[in-house]
């Protein structure tokens, strides 16, 4: 809890830093995740004594990072949810990939839950249509690894995960879609922008990963997000 990453908190909404490996929601686990976290830093900040109302509106994979908003209140919530079905609330991600990616693209797929296994899979058929964009930053010739920014079109499950593997660029340290090498999934939501819910202004907030591990390809390119 004292290590929560906020770049923004009012009456009404929290924006935080979810780090890697970190639930969104609670599980079966019983691991760690962020509601719990946000929960108690709440009600320790504001020394309340009930229940707190946290409201969750959208997710992040497990094994992925980068920015979320939670909602502090019902209203809140209710607003940010509608906010997302209308096409309102817009999410850039950086992601390491295999293999050498054009230089831009739009990827449309139709994808499809399977609540079983907890995976997505591609259904021409059944699926609902799935849009992302991208844009190459970097590519390192020597690790066959691209760096791309990805404009979010849509908000399906693994839906980032799956494209690029389907298009043969699977995410790096994707242990479910890609190369299973045990190494961290390089996945990070680094742009989130929506109306805030009460005082209607537009809210944008950047925040990008620590030029770490294979993250170090960031120095070549940062200028430019």
């Amino acid at each position: 809890m004292s290590n929560l990453n906020i770049l923004y908190e009012d009456n009404h909404i929290i924006v935080v830093i979810k780090p890697f490996n970190v639930l969104t929601q609670g599980d079966s686990s019983k691991d760690t995740d962020m509601i719990s976290i946000i929960k108690k830093y709440i009600k320790k900040k504001y020394k309340k004594t009930g229940n707190v109302y946290l409201g969750l509106v959208h997710r992040l994979d497990r094994p992925a990072s980068g920015i979320m908003v939670f909602a502090k209140t019902s209203k809140a919530a209710s607003r940010l949810s509608e906010m997302i079905r209308k096409n309102q609330f817009h999410k850039k991600y950086l992601a390491i990939v295999h293999g050498k990616t054009n230089n831009n693209d739009r990827l449309v797929d139709y994808i499809s839950k399977d609540n079983n296994t907890h995976s997505s899979y591609i259904d021409t058929k059944n699926g609902k249509e799935s849009i992302l964009e991208y844009k190459t930053l970097v590519y390192n010739s020597e690790e066959d690894l691209s760096l791309i920014d990805i404009n979010l079109i849509t908000g399906r499950h693994h839906q980032i995960r799956l494209q690029m593997s389907n298009n043969k660029h699977p995410l790096y340290g994707d242990q479910r879609y890609g190369i299973q090498d045990k190494k961290q999934l390089a996945l990070f939501a680094y742009q989130l922008e929506f109306i805030h819910p009460v005082k209607k202004e537009t809210m944008t907030f950047k925040y990008l990963p620590d030029e770490i591990g294979v993250w170090k390809i960031l120095k070549e390119v940062k200028e430019k997000l």
